[in-house]
């Protein structure tokens, strides 16, 4: 990126120039591989939010449909450049190194107010970014990062990743994100948790004061799922990422998936909300559960709508106790079956998994 480049931001250091161009061309790389994950509904709707954020535009501010189009043309005209190109190293100094050691990038970087984070997310895709270092702090044994402005990210932009004992909590992210909640749930407005979570903000009067409320709330139970995801995965062990590698695409990988993040969420999220006894938080919760989640964890649902009745949440810490017990149990005889090997794992882990509802 030369320094003369316009798009290079104003409030960023020149010495990590060089950096920022390749961790942005890496983003690409990993886009050009994977945007055809989506439908193309999804697709379109990325895109368009991933247009907004390029170039800074609020949330409330229409998009320009002549210049967005354009723009979409371009991206995908590059993309096509780039599917088969491999992820170059990260320059430092007189030094490169690999996209994914992020623990050495971070080593260069934290000290100037920088933070970045490599990995692979669903189906398989690397994710890249690069922030402002906001706050970097121990937390029970977990080395918390808390990044706001994004320099550079790709399609998909997960609000918060784990990587080894390291948490990743990306504010911006983050807050497109609950922004994205919100505006999907007022095309129907339908009576459910996410109006309950809402109602919990001044979003009529003062929005972008209620939109940093919620993103403050939020970012410490995104923070307690990844300390779930650590947990899990210390249980689980390294043969559960294999299995996971050996089901790109499929429905077995999400219901697998899902496994896992139920297990993580009664491991950590759920105690930790009812203990908290943050209704805004609870509403949300239950609310960003998709419906694959939610079909798999009955009770789960059944005890929010008895304690939206009648207040008491004692139901639901019970469903919290049992589902802990429930999916790691179900996670041990889903490793047994892979370790088996048999040539219908994708069928039986469907079968099995479906069947063992809660």
């Amino acid at each position: 990126m030369p320094a003369n480049d316009p798009s290079f931001p104003t409030d960023v250091s020149r010495a990590i120039a060089p950096a920022l161009s390749v961790i942005r061309n890496n983003c690409h790389i990993s886009d050009a591989r994977h945007a055809t994950d989506f439908t193309l509904c999804v697709y379109l709707l990325k895109m368009r939010e991933f247009f907004r954020w390029e170039k800074n535009l609020p949330f409330s501010a229409p998009l320009p449909h002549d210049e967005l189009t354009d723009w979409l043309t371009e991206r995908e005209q590059l993309w096509e450049t780039l599917g088969e190109r491999s992820f170059d190293p990260v320059p430092f100094g007189d030094r490169e190194y690999d996209p994914f050691d992020a623990d050495t990038i971070n080593d260069q970087i934290n000290n100037p107010g920088y933070v970045y984070s490599s990995g692979i997310g669903r189906n398989l895709k690397p994710h890249f970014f690069i922030g402002a270092l906001e706050e970097k702090r121990q937390h029970n044994g977990f080395t918390l990062y808390l990044s706001g402005r994004e320099y550079a990210r790709d399609l998909s932009a997960p609000p918060a990743m784990s990587l080894g004992s390291n948490i990743f909590i990306r504010r911006e992210s983050l807050r497109r994100m609950l922004w994205e909640r919100i505006e999907e749930w007022r095309w129907n407005r339908p009576a459910n948790a996410m109006q309950e979570a809402i109602a919990c903000y001044d979003f009529d009067n003062a929005p972008d004061e209620a939109l940093d409320r919620m993103t403050d709330n939020e970012a410490r139970y995104v923070m307690l799922h990844e300390i779930g995801e650590i947990m899990a995965g210390e249980i689980l062990g390294h043969d559960w990422e294999h299995l996971l590698a050996a089901l790109p695409h499929s429905k077995a990988e999400l219901l697998v998936r899902s496994v896992r993040d139920h297990l993580a969420d009664t491991l950590s999220t759920l105690p930790e909300l009812l203990a908290d006894a943050n209704p805004a938080s609870l509403h949300f919760y239950i609310a960003n559960l998709g419906n694959l989640r939610k079909s798999m964890y009955p009770a789960l649902i059944s005890a929010y709508e008895n304690r939206m009745k009648t207040g008491d949440s004692s139901e639901l810490a019970d469903v919290a106790r049992k589902g802990r017990e429930h999916w790691s149990a179900l996670a041990g005889d889903i490793l047994v079956l892979y370790r088996e090997g048999p040539a219908d794992l994708q069928e039986q882990l469907v079968s099995i998994i479906e069947a063992a509802t809660l």
